[in-house]
């Protein structure tokens, strides 16, 4: 099957609100509890375009949204703006299928174009699919963190894992007027 990466629509955001759903009713992989609406969705989308950050959407020949990337802020403090932090989802039906890396691929030349340092990943450390997945583009884990979270009646272990987008890039200076 031939698959396309774009940078998502809006008229992409109910099967992303759908994915997204079955990730928090359904899996460890996002730690909310209850389904959001599309306004939810349309917000996130809003806030993602107005900070310069990608969405993308992988499709197939019929243009059906299959899974589904971005990235954000890690931490809200200026020493933390070369960081980001990613998500990636695939449609349910689809996981398995070799989309997840395709959409990382992508994601990462994305985050090398706006000048990114370090992309971080923080994974339910029983997911391991995810964790392979993050390996096999190059992440290493940099942490293990365990029952900071709950979900489905049980403690959740964290696994943060991180890739260098720039290996041997100084850091900039700061601008001082």
């Amino acid at each position: 099957m031939t698959y396309h990466i774009r940078d998502a629509v809006y008229a992409d955001l109910p099967a992303i609100r759908d994915i997204y759903n079955d990730a928090v009713l359904n899996t460890t992989a996002i730690w909310n509890e209850q389904a959001v609406d599309l306004a939810n969705r349309q917000a996130w989308f809003s806030t993602r375009q107005s900070q310069g950050y990608p969405v993308l959407v992988i499709v197939d020949a019929d243009n059906s949204v299959l899974g589904y990337a971005s990235f954000g802020d890690w931490r809200p403090f200026d020493g933390f703006r070369h960081t980001v932090e990613h998500s990636v989802y695939v449609r349910s039906d689809q996981r398995g299928n070799g989309l997840g890396p395709q959409l990382m691929d992508v994601l990462i030349e994305r985050a090398r174009g706006c000048n990114k340092h370090v992309m971080v990943a923080a994974i339910e450390s029983g997911n391991a699919a995810s964790i392979r997945l993050h390996e096999r583009v190059g992440f290493t884990t940099t942490g293990h963190m365990p029952q900071v979270g709950t979900k489905f009646g049980r403690w959740l272990d964290l696994t943060f894992m991180q890739l260098v987008l720039n290996p041997g890039a100084e850091p900039p200076v700061a601008n001082k007027e």
